[in-house]
C-alpha cells in the first residue's frame, strides 16, 4: 500500500515544501544564479518569509505583509525577467509539490502559483 501523501494544510509541511522547492530552485542553472548572485537572497531571512508568504495564502495566516511585486520589480531592475525564467520558477514549483504533496491545499498552490508567474511576469515587464 502506498502511504499517502500529505497536504500543504499546516505549517511544517509547508516548511518542508519551501525548504524541498529551495533545494531544487538552487541547484537550477537557469535559476540558481538569478537568486543567489543577483538577488544575492540571504536564505537564513529568506526562506522564514517565504513559509510565511505561502502560510498566509494557503493558511490565513496574518503574519506577512511585504510588497512582493516591488521586491522583484527592484530585481528586475538589476537583470531584466524573462518569460523563461518564469516558467521554469513554476516547473519547479509544479514538480516539488506533486512529488511531495497532494490534496486540496497543494492543487491550491499551485494554481495560486501559476497566477503568481503570471501577474509577476506582466508587473515587471510591462
Amino acid at each position: 500500500m502506498t502511504a499517502q501523501k500529505p497536504d500543504l494544510d499546516t505549517k511544517p509541511h509547508i516548511q518542508q515544501f519551501v525548504e524541498a522547492f529551495y533545494g531544487k530552485l538552487l541547484n537550477d542553472k537557469h535559476l540558481a544564479p538569478i537568486f543567489l548572485d543577483v538577488a544575492a537572497v540571504d536564505l537564513n531571512k529568506h526562506l522564514p518569509l517565504i513559509c510565511s508568504y505561502w502560510e498566509k495564502l494557503l493558511l490565513g495566516e496574518r503574519d506577512y505583509n511585504r510588497h512582493t511585486m516591488n521586491i522583484h520589480r527592484a530585481l528586475n531592475a538589476k537583470q531584466a525577467l524573462t518569460q523563461q525564467d518564469f516558467d521554469r520558477w513554476l516547473q519547479l514549483f509544479i514538480t516539488t509539490v506533486d512529488q511531495h504533496f497532494s490534496g486540496p491545499k497543494a492543487e491550491q498552490a499551485k494554481r495560486t502559483a501559476s497566477q503568481i508567474a503570471a501577474n509577476m511576469f506582466n508587473a515587471v515587464s510591462g
